[in-house]
């Protein structure tokens, strides 16, 4: 029998006794804060825990949390844990339909809401009720196994609803070879991320990372306003800096986006879509700092990255974080991992303490996901022979030009070199209901006259010709996802001139 582990434990317990004073978490919108030291935040975790485990809810329960971005969030998902409960982060920005399926899904029951939110199908705890949870008596952290369930995290895929990832408590173990090799990670950093909290690159980097370890975490929780993140990283002296990529395209733009605004950066983190060349030279030249890229997935976080020990390759997300046992097995099937050069479906071993418990309730999922020893995501990327990673897309983006499957992450990051290109996004097309042609959507740089003819010459010079687009629509903007990623499906549906066709 293994010997007790509780994740929340693990992150405060030990620094509540080591560093008692030391400022663990600071939320801010940009004006007030609200700062708490370890010793602070310890007790109030304990304190909600105790008040939680008063509900009468079996250990190994889910309890849905849908708060706006504030301190009752992050006090819910580790207090869960503290409980023994299974948290489930959800966003505010659901609909009350989509809040009202994981409820369904998760059989979650009960539900941790702010003013204004509701989920149905579970028992509410409104913030009158949450204010008195959080007054009990603190209670010790649970002694669960580290095999146990800690939170269960839904995500979207390829089917028509999204599936609950369940993540054990060693998954805060399973975090520990990106410290050093994408975060850089100490106790005496000051983290500051962009994202909100309910997402998993922010409870992962932008609280349990830094809880691990006894930095500080720093969350923003005012307007959107990209001009803040230069002035947050000067007022705190933020030595971290995590967000996606479109954050510090929107930085760039800013004038407060300046070297000595950034001047306590060591370097910025990056992750959840692919990092432009032309975007970290620009912040490199800028600010004079660095970007490290991880590549990752709700079901392991990230497990690719450049970083301290790993020097950025533009274009690449890295090499596998040492430590990790990572493969690219054959598309079409099998456990035998291929040889450098060779494209398939980046694998994780399945001894990864970071990887998932399983998805909730799915069994044909799982099997789907498994090559024996092997958890397959849907990557599809190549090693070279320095052990870097070059990603073509994910298996089901992959299009189907002439015959030929082009990935459009291929195609988009040789457009984002060409001159005057801003963004970028590529989708399959149907330009007749038997043929399908790759467009690309283009935005311009401020300034920049972009043409047709020269993208075409510029795509001609480094692809094969059945990767070229066949059509360009310029845009002002690219329709992304509430954490910035390209949503393809919402790429506008548009084919002009209809004879294009008719050349292939």
């Amino acid at each position: 029998m293994s010997a007790p582990f509780n994740l929340a434990a693990h992150c405060l317990a030990a620094n509540a006794a080591r560093r008692p004073d030391k400022t663990a978490l600071i939320l801010t919108d940009g004006a007030d804060e609200n700062r708490l030291s370890y010793s602070e935040l310890d007790l109030a975790v304990r304190r909600l825990a105790a008040g939680l485990s008063s509900l009468g809810l079996a250990p190994g329960s889910r309890l849905m949390i849908r708060r706006g971005n504030d301190l009752g969030y992050a006090l819910s998902f580790f207090a869960c844990i503290a409980a023994g409960l299974i948290a489930l982060p959800s966003s505010a920005q659901l609909t009350e339909e989509e809040a009202d399926f994981l409820v369904a899904d998760s059989g979650a029951q009960a539900v941790i809401c702010s003013s204004g939110l509701t989920a149905h199908g579970a028992r509410r705890i409104d913030d009158d009720e949450f204010a008195r949870l959080a007054a009990f008596p603190p209670r010790d952290y649970a002694a669960t196994a580290p095999d146990d369930p800690a939170y269960l995290i839904y995500t979207s895929g390829t089917a028509s609803r999204p599936k609950g990832v369940l993540h054990a408590q060693r998954v805060i173990l399973g975090r520990a070879p990106m410290f050093d090799h994408w975060l850089g990670l100490a106790e005496d950093d000051v983290m500051l991320h962009a994202g909100a909290i309910n997402w998993t690159y922010t409870l992962g980097v932008g609280l349990m990372d830094p809880f691990a370890k006894g930095a500080t975490a720093i969350l923003y929780n005012g307007p959107a306003d990209p001009g803040v993140w230069p002035a947050l990283i000067a007022r705190f002296g933020a030595t971290l800096f995590a967000a996606v990529p479109g954050i510090y395209r929107q930085m760039l733009r800013q004038p407060s986006c300046t070297a000595d605004n950034l001047a306590s950066l060591r370097h910025g983190l990056t992750a959840g879509e692919a990092l432009a060349p032309a975007l970290l030279a620009q912040f490199h030249e800028r600010c004079g700092k660095p970007l490290y890229e991880a590549l990752g997935m709700s079901e392991i976080s990230t497990y690719i990255s450049s970083g301290p020990t790993v020097p950025t390759l533009p274009g690449s997300p890295g090499k596998p974080q040492p430590g990790r046992r990572v493969a690219i097995l054959p598309l079409e099937g099998g456990e035998t991992p291929l040889p450098p050069g060779e494209s398939g479906l980046i694998a994780v071993h399945r001894s990864d303490p970071g990887l998932m418990l399983g998805y909730w309730r799915r069994p044909e999922a799982d099997k789907d996901v498994y090559r024996g020893e092997w958890f397959v995501g849907g990557d599809v990327a190549e090693l070279d022979a320095e052990g870097y990673v070059w990603l073509h897309g994910r298996a089901d983006d992959l299009m189907n030009a002439q015959g030929y499957r082009v990935s459009p992450a291929e195609v988009e990051a040789v457009l984002s070199h060409a001159p005057g290109v801003a963004d970028v996004a590529v989708a399959e097309r149907k330009a007749r209901a038997d043929v399908s042609l790759i467009c690309a959507f283009i935005v311009a740089a401020p300034g920049a006259v972009l043409d047709e003819a020269a993208l075409k010459r510029h795509c001609a010079d480094h692809l094969a010709a059945y990767k070229n687009p066949k059509h360009y629509v310029f845009v002002a903007t690219l329709p992304r996802t509430k954490n910035g990623k390209i949503a393809r499906r919402l790429l506008p549906e548009i084919w002009t001139p209809a004879d294009d066709a008719a050349q292939i």
